[in-house]
């Protein structure tokens, strides 16, 4: 286990360190900042970065710094839903084609054809709009538009371990479909699904804190990462820290996402 990790490229070390930095903000935000993320101090007021405001602070005095690590929750969890919606309808879809017959198969990549071609970001924006801003609305617009990606590369590796000799085998040997399913094509069909959830989580951010900035996210005071930028674009001549700082730790955490599941990608041959 320490060699393969010794391993393991100065790139991984690093996206998974900030990955698991960034697990922490999400459940453990106190743990990081005294500051109060809605409350600020009008004297402090547009402090740039400094040690005493590692971020500097806003135009209600409020610590930048603070508002990112509590929006990590925010945004980060919300993404979570989103890929957990794309997993969960995507994977009974892209089953149900793999393992079903001819009908079943052109039925599912019918309903994956309808979802392709609606941009993924105006889905987000129509549920958004219809039931209201919230982290489950915004989770669910979001999550529709990942379901056909998800369906046709469960389905794809569903059928790629379906035509493996020893399925075949306890097929012959009298096993039921949902045994066969369950034992064999689900444990190796999970690679590239697992790998997928990685980069749709990082797809799932972008596009969340896009919506945040937009409006159509949590309202204002609630910290948000996309809020965050939009708050700062009307200082960024004055306070560039605003904007440009939590810009970067999104850009850096869908970075490291990448960097990862490349990696994973790579290490399991998908």
């Amino acid at each position: 286990m320490a060699a393969k990790i010794r391993a393991l490229p100065i790139s991984v070390l690093l996206s998974s360190a900030l990955l698991f930095l960034t697990v922490l903000w999400t459940f453990f935000p106190g743990f990081f900042t005294n500051s109060d993320p809605l409350r600020g101090n009008h004297a402090e007021k547009f402090q740039p970065p400094s040690l005493s405001h590692w971020f500097g602070t806003d135009h209600l005095g409020r610590d930048v710094l603070a508002r990112v690590i509590y929006g990590t929750s925010q945004t980060v969890l919300t993404a979570g839903l989103a890929v957990a919606v794309g997993l969960v309808v995507g994977s009974v879809i892209g089953i149900l084609a793999g393992v079903s017959g001819p009908v079943v198969d052109a039925v599912g990549m019918r309903i994956s054809d309808v979802l392709l071609s609606l941009p993924s970001f105006l889905i987000s924006i129509w549920i958004v709009t219809a039931y209201g801003s919230g982290r489950l609305s915004v989770g669910i617009g979001v999550g529709i538009g990942s379901i056909a990606i998800f369906a046709r590369v469960i389905r794809s590796e569903v059928l790629r371990v379906r035509s493996l000799d020893f399925v075949e085998a306890s097929f012959l040997s009298g096993a039921s479909r949902n045994s066969v399913i369950r034992r064999h094509i689900l444990p190796n069909a999970l690679g590239a699904v697992v790998a997928l959830a990685v980069i749709d989580l990082s797809a799932a951010i972008l596009a969340i804190a896009a919506l945040g900035y937009l409006g159509y996210s949590a309202p204002p005071p609630t910290p948000e990462w996309g809020l965050l930028v939009a708050e700062g674009r009307n200082y960024i001549a004055t306070a560039w820290w605003l904007t440009t700082l939590p810009g970067v730790v999104i850009l850096f955490v869908i970075i490291a996402l990448g960097v990862v599941s490349r990696h994973f990608l790579a290490s399991n041959r998908i």
